[in-house]
């Protein structure tokens, strides 16, 4: 082998050896930008909606909707260890806070990661009233299969895990919407059914009666 072809040979090698350095150290950067972006939404959402616990909690395999792996557009149960309330109101809390914080990925995510559980009633005849902010009406992707899917997702996850529920409705800021973001009618009621397997028995709600004044819908 000549001196030049021992010298160009070198000079590759060298340089193939920095490449790999400058890439690794650029890496290295990207996941360090990254990993703030990630703490800042993890401290929001602590602060915004800390993790619910009550002294009736038990750990059991809870269904949670997301979005379907193997169908566009479709619904995939997903079993999730999860602390539970024996308590009815704070058990759809507890489900509802994980359908919007925990999707394993992304793409399977069916609501806003912005979105926030603001309150949840329970009537006396099975209504489910939840409350979300503006987030969920703003930041769900304007479409009849997108609104479908998010308003499906978190009735599908409320029928599985939280007995006694026996339709739902979705408000928006204490308000009722028209539309979640400009085609799926919020006017109405999503029919729930009883889950196939009833988790422990929820400690009865407090007697209450909601009551509307200008559209929003408060506690007395």
């Amino acid at each position: 082998m000549s001196r030049a072809v021992k010298i160009f040979v070198a000079v590759l090698l060298l340089g193939v050896a920095l490449g790999a350095i400058y890439f690794r150290g650029l890496l290295d950067r990207v996941l360090r930008l990254a990993q703030p972006a990630q703490t800042e939404e993890q401290s929001r959402r602590a602060v915004l909606q800390p993790p619910i616990a009550t002294p009736s909690d038990k750990t059991v395999k809870a269904k949670i909707f997301w979005a379907s792996v193997e169908t566009p557009g479709a619904l995939q149960p997903v079993e999730v260890a999860l602390a539970l309330s024996a308590e009815t109101v704070q058990r759809a809390k507890q489900v509802l806070n994980m359908l919007i914080a925990g999707p394993p990925s992304p793409e399977l995510r069916t609501l806003p990661s912005e979105a926030t559980l603001l309150e949840f009633y329970l009537l006396e005849d099975g209504t489910a009233i939840a409350d979300f902010s503006g987030e969920l009406s703003t930041g769900t992707p304007s479409g009849i299969l997108s609104e479908q899917r998010a308003a499906e997702s978190i009735a599908r996850t409320l029928e599985a895990n939280v007995p006694g529920c026996t339709r739902l409705k979705i408000l928006i800021h204490g308000q009722e919407a028209e539309t979640l973001a400009g085609h799926l009618d919020l006017g109405g009621y999503f029919t729930l059914a009883p889950p196939a397997t009833q988790p422990p028995a929820p400690e009865k709600p407090s007697p209450g009666k909601l009551t509307a004044t200008g559209g929003a819908v408060k506690l007395p």
